[in-house]
């Protein structure tokens, strides 16, 4: 008898055999779909990182060439400045009219003085 009920078995073996190779088949081709699809996005996002890091690098680099460039010019400007203030306070020492009440030394002397060596 008991080779009569395996007998009787082996087809159903055969056919839940079947079904279950069919399921692998199934799973297998869903997992390599899924896996081109994690690979085709993870491409993309390393693509869309890079091209993002370059143009933040871009960026960057045209706001630091701003900022030296109003640097430079905010400089040039002070120092033009910081120029005009001693040329012009070389022209009034040149003339006796410093800064200075002791820059106006002479000048003060000599109007003194000078009423004392007319008499």
């Amino acid at each position: 008898m008991a080779a009569a009920t395996a007998g009787a078995s082996a087809p159903d073996s055969i056919e839940a055999l079947k079904r279950l190779k069919a399921a692998e088949n199934e799973w297998e081709a869903r997992l390599t779909s899924a896996q081109r699809d994690t690979d085709a996005t993870l491409e993309r996002l390393r693509t869309e990182a890079a091209a993002a890091v370059k143009e933040a690098q871009m960026a960057a680099d045209q706001e630091r060439v701003a900022r030296v460039v109003a640097s430079r010019t905010a400089t040039e400007a002070e120092a033009q400045g910081i120029v005009a203030d001693g040329e012009k306070a070389a022209e009034q020492a040149l003339h006796g009219e410093g800064r200075r009440p002791a820059d106006k030394k002479d000048a003060i002397l000599a109007i003194v003085l000078g009423a004392f060596g007319k008499e």
